[in-house]
């Protein structure tokens, strides 16, 4: 029975359909950031380009996803933004002028732009399409020659750049670029307040030991650590803690992180035995409803959780 209810969990995970921890304030603000940074591309494209046929790569929309939905991703910072288009713009362009066949030029342009943005230190995934339009664009792109590195795809990178560095920085959780934020934050030492012995380079020989490119660094994963390892107490529970309608989770990870809704329990008096009812409302068995003691749900929980939006958050015993 669990290992059938866990198999809609496990599809979703391996087509990378997982839910993200984000809000539906940070959701809409994302959106609206997108629109604003392709309508500042589009007004100073018209502003300096006229009614010339070619005003925005289309890569920027690419682009907009990286610096409004995830401004704190390695891959939308301002480096890989401008390195990967300029640099894969011109690779694009080169292909296009010296390799004469385009079933040839088209894909060759875009695995020199992905060789060339990994050692520049530039990893930017719009960077490829915009290699890919500078082959396949049309005789207006293969017009512009070299000057297609600077309009439009220079002139559309400023715009986009500006716009993110305004727009995010109207809201405080998400500065960028992120090493803004990253400067506002007290260092991070994983080592204090005896929360194991893992250290800076321990993480970066994690990282490196994984091998592939990963949209996240070292001091992002210390910062993670230290807020998914600081004390908030709580582990475990006495039967007399338990509360009919709350929210407990076995403080277990992955497939095994379970959350159970107290639906009733006998509450006359503490003797050994007595029934409780609850609902798993996520993790193995969701939605089903079970019976058992109150010591052995007692034994289960490990922490009491409560619902935000679409996160389950940890309920702080000092301010109960």
């Amino acid at each position: 029975m669990n290992d059938r209810s866990r198999l809609p969990a496990q599809l979703l995970r391996v087509i990378g359909a997982e839910g993200h921890p984000t809000s539906h304030t940070e959701k809409l603000v994302s959106a609206l950031g997108a629109f604003a940074g392709i309508l500042s591309v589009y007004l100073a494209s018209r502003f300096f380009l006229g009614e010339s046929t070619v005003l925005i790569v289309a890569s920027m929309g690419a682009a907009a996803v990286l610096l409004f939905a995830v401004p704190h991703g390695a891959l939308s910072q301002p480096w890989p933004l401008l390195g990967g288009h300029l640099v894969s713009a011109c690779v694009g362009v080169t292909c296009a002028r010296y390799v004469p066949e385009a079933l040839m030029a088209a894909p060759l342009a875009v695995g020199l732009a992905v060789g060339c943005m990994y050692y520049l230190r530039c990893i930017h995934p719009p960077g490829g399409a915009t290699a890919l339009v500078a082959v396949i664009g049309g005789p207006d792109v293969h017009a512009l020659g070299y000057q297609f590195l600077l309009t439009p795809v220079l002139l559309n990178v400023l715009a986009i750049l500006a716009m993110a560095l305004a727009f995010n920085a109207l809201f405080h959780w998400r500065l960028y670029p992120a090493a803004l934020q990253r400067l506002r934050q007290k260092p991070v030492d994983a080592r204090d307040g005896g929360r194991g012995n893992i250290a800076h380079e321990d993480f970066v020989y994690a990282l490196s030991e994984i091998g592939s490119f990963i949209d996240v660094n070292e001091q992002d994963l210390l910062r993670i650590y230290e807020l998914a390892t600081q004390d908030k107490g709580g582990a475990g529970f006495a039967t007399a803690q338990l509360q009919t309608g709350h929210y407990y989770s076995n403080g277990r990870y992955g497939d095994d992180w379970s959350v159970r809704l107290i639906i009733e329990q006998d509450e006359r008096n503490d003797r050994p035995g007595r029934e409780l009812i609850y609902k798993t409302v996520t993790g193995p068995g969701r939605r089903s409803t079970a019976v058992t003691t109150r010591e052995e749900f007692a034994r289960w929980a490990r922490h009491e959780v409560y619902r935000e939006e679409e996160d389950w958050r940890r309920v702080d015993p000092g301010n109960d």
